[in-house]
């Protein structure tokens, strides 16, 4: 199954599908909505988010389990550096392996200022590049602490994530060129909304992978607009994502005729980047915050 999959990675057409658990002691009801709208005809493999927010969801790990069981389809796992130290994440990826969960998502993690928890603090023993290396290391059949494992696991395939945009493309290079370094075989971007930041990430990758003699490929995040403040809010408060002027404008327009023609005009806009991007670069990771109904529209 993952051999497929990341031969798709690489060579191929790679379309993924975020799933965000909710705070439930259930993900069935997530699973049965992708099955009856078929989504799994639609996309490589899914990915499960980890507490996005820092608030309380059922866990990406066995999220992540169900779906594969369920579809067949490989699942990428997120994990954050938030809510367990090295011990817990080592203990956490050799149980996930046996399970057959090996496709993981590094992430630093949302600060726990963010959580619906109160009093909840965060771990943060290191950034995403301690998990990567982690990762390496049970890989090459050791724990962090070069103590040699009773049992190899099965190869775990470690993703990243970057920012698609940045007022410094300098500072955006430096880090993508670490996480390349730090053995991530894929990056994943924030969604992009313009082809010209989307080239000028691929440039990027490729000098990430010269300087690290690496083969490192870069997925293309994707969120679908469909409202004005939606567009607003992503481009004035979520770094790393850079909404053009162009799609604002647009939507304020429609939005003054009628909340259809906002839809209309945001999903005519979504859907045709979602058809360049995949022209310019089939590697791309569909983010609808589980509007699957909105991300079957798309892929249809």
């Amino acid at each position: 199954m993952f051999e497929t999959f990341i031969d798709k990675l690489r060579n191929s057409t790679y379309i993924t599908l975020e799933t965000t658990p909710s705070r439930s002691a259930q993900f069935a009801p997530t699973i049965e909505k992708i099955a009856a709208l078929g989504l799994d005809k639609l996309v490589d493999g899914f990915s499960t988010t980890d507490n996005p927010l820092a608030k309380l969801k059922y866990n990406a790990l066995f999220a992540a389990m169900k779906l594969q069981d369920r579809f067949g389809l490989p699942t990428l796992a997120t994990m954050s550096m938030r809510d367990r130290n090295r011990i817990a994440l080592q203990s956490d990826l050799l149980g996930a392996n046996e399970s057959n969960v090996r496709a993981i998502l590094a992430l630093t993690g949302d600060s726990a200022h963010y959580s619906d928890q109160p009093h909840a603090k965060g771990v943060f023993e290191g950034n995403s590049k301690l998990l990567l290396d982690i990762i390496t290391t049970l890989n090459n059949g050791t724990d962090l602490a070069e103590q040699k494992l009773l049992a190899p696991v099965q190869e775990i395939y470690p993703f990243a994530v970057i920012d698609a945009y940045a007022k410094s493309a300098a500072t955006l290079q430096k880090k993508m060129t670490k996480k390349v370094a730090h053995g991530a075989i894929a990056i994943i971007s924030q969604p992009v909304y313009d082809l010209e930041n989307a080239r000028k990430l691929l440039d990027m990758m490729a000098e990430a992978n010269r300087e690290n003699n690496g083969n490192c490929v870069l997925v293309l995040g994707y969120f679908p607009i469909t409202k004005l403040r939606t567009a607003r809010f992503l481009d004035e408060n979520v770094p790393g994502i850079f909404v053009p002027s162009s799609w604002v404008e647009a939507l304020e327009a429609a939005s003054l005729i009628s909340p259809e023609e906002e839809y209309r005009v945001g999903f005519e806009l979504s859907k045709t980047l979602f058809e360049e991007l995949k022209a310019l670069h089939p590697k791309i990771h569909i983010m609808t915050a589980n509007q699957f109904e909105l991300a079957k529209a798309i892929l249809s």
